[in-house]
């Protein structure tokens, strides 16, 4: 009995899915996966100055160019000070993924921007080429400036 059940509802969904009955939906990412994903390809792409291109990045020209060429298309400011004045204002401690982390890593001002990954982590491209950093380490705490969401 319990083979003949299992036959009767076998062939049902079977003739389900070639007449079209069930839908298979197509998974993408949120905006936020698809910006920490992508962000983390670049990872070992070297410095440079006024770089905004994966030849090679500064900070800026890094977060910059992972917003205008995912999906999420959105053209922010060149420059971290510039960057650091839209977006919605995030509170410490409150930042999801795709957010915005800046830095005062040159006096007063906002100077270094990267990309929050979660747990942490952020990731940047710094002198040394894009890397993931912490939060938590002390230079980055000591420094840290707030974090905006530019993301839906």
């Amino acid at each position: 009995m319990k083979r003949i059940l299992f036959a009767f509802v076998s062939l049902g969904l079977a003739a389900m899915l070639m007449l079209g009955g069930v839908t298979v939906a197509n998974a993408s990412p949120s905006y936020d996966q698809e910006v920490t994903e992508t962000a983390k390809l670049y990872v070992g792409t070297p410095f440079k100055w006024g770089g905004t291109s994966p030849n090679g990045f500064d900070a800026s020209g890094f977060t910059h160019y992972i917003y205008k060429t995912t999906v999420v298309k959105k053209n922010i400011p060149r420059t971290s000070a510039e960057q650091y004045k839209g977006g919605a204002s995030v509170s410490k401690g409150k930042e999801k993924l795709g957010d915005l982390v800046f830095f005062k890593t040159s006096g007063k001002n906002v100077s270094f921007v990267g990309i929050y990954l979660g747990n942490g982590e952020f990731i940047a491209s710094t002198t040394k080429g894009v890397r993931i950093q912490s939060l938590h380490s002390k230079y980055w705490k000591d420094r840290y400036a707030g974090a905006r969401r530019y993301l839906p």
